[in-house]
């Protein structure tokens, strides 16, 4: 059983947002949704300014990345850089599974994106995975 993404009116898949938890759907994936990327104590899961914390820095791998599927989003790092997708793949909507190799890969039907760029590498998925726009924010990564 897949994971998938509300549907837009179009027919696409509607990019992550700040909407309630939605669990890893059984992807066996090895994610992070629930990190305590605060140190405050403050659970509300919102950092400084208007960004929304999704993780410690130190929680997404240098040189590899983290799913999270609470959040629909993947975060890619590189050094202190960190990128953000869309966790949804173009293709049916599954999520992503992992971030390894410099590549973002589904499991349901083996779509492969560039971990850098969120360009398809190997369909069947025929268009990119859309930016997320995130902050690296006192060692947390929050969104804009």
């Amino acid at each position: 059983m897949s994971t998938r993404a509300p549907a837009t009116d179009d027919g696409d898949y509607a990019p992550p947002g700040d909407g309630p938890a939605e669990g890893d759907g059984g992807t066996g994936a090895d994610t992070e949704g629930g990190s305590d990327a605060s140190d405050d104590g403050d659970d509300s899961g919102h950092g400084d300014g208007d960004g929304v914390v999704l993780a410690a820095l130190s929680d997404v791998p240098d040189g590899g990345g983290l799913v999270l599927t609470d959040r629909q989003v993947v975060l890619v790092r590189d050094g202190d850089d960190v990128e953000g997708f869309s966790a949804v793949c173009t293709h049916q909507g599954c999520l992503v599974g992992e971030v390894a190799d410099g590549e973002i890969r589904c499991p349901c039907h083996g779509s492969v994106f560039d971990a850098r760029s969120g360009d398809v590498v190997r369909g069947p998925a025929q268009r990119p995975l859309p930016e997320v726009d995130v902050d690296v924010r006192d060692g947390r990564v929050v969104l804009r």
